[in-house]
């Protein structure tokens, strides 16, 4: 398992991916998947730098961890600011067009699309949010 905590600020999404992208260099993992947690890293820790300590800046902490059997990745996303927890809401209907839907809420829909699994909890006073992929 290794971590990283950094400032919750968009400036600092391109670190957090390459840490990510680092502890995957060396497994059998296709472009596909690979992009996929691309695609959720940027929202959720963006999401996290937008709203989470607004107007001040804290920090979030990001853990990946490695399964082996099956082989997965397990991407925890650690921090102190307001409660929220975004699987709450309900999932937009992606029936409607785009101007009759309700705005927000498609990023975290498209994230619970995409992963495996995915997992929220407030716990000592922190916001905690599990995203989990299978590699292979």
């Amino acid at each position: 398992m290794k971590e990283q905590t950094v400032a919750a600020t968009v400036e600092n999404l391109e670190k957090v991916t390459a840490f990510v992208e680092k502890q995957l260099e060396d497994l059998p993992c296709p472009l596909k998947t690979r992009m996929q947690v691309n695609i959720a890293i940027d929202e959720l820790f963006g999401n996290i730098a937008h709203y989470a300590y607004c107007p001040e800046i804290g920090l979030v902490t990001i853990r990946v961890e490695i399964l082996k059997n099956p082989l997965a990745v397990i991407i925890t996303f650690i921090d102190s600011g307001m409660p929220y927890d975004p699987l709450a809401k309900a999932d937009p209907d992606t029936t409607l067009s785009a101007e009759a839907r309700h705005l927000g809420g498609l990023g975290i829909y498209m994230v619970k699309k995409s992963m495996d699994d995915i997992a929220y909890e407030y716990k000592e006073e922190k916001n905690i949010l599990r995203i989990k992929k299978l590699l292979e």
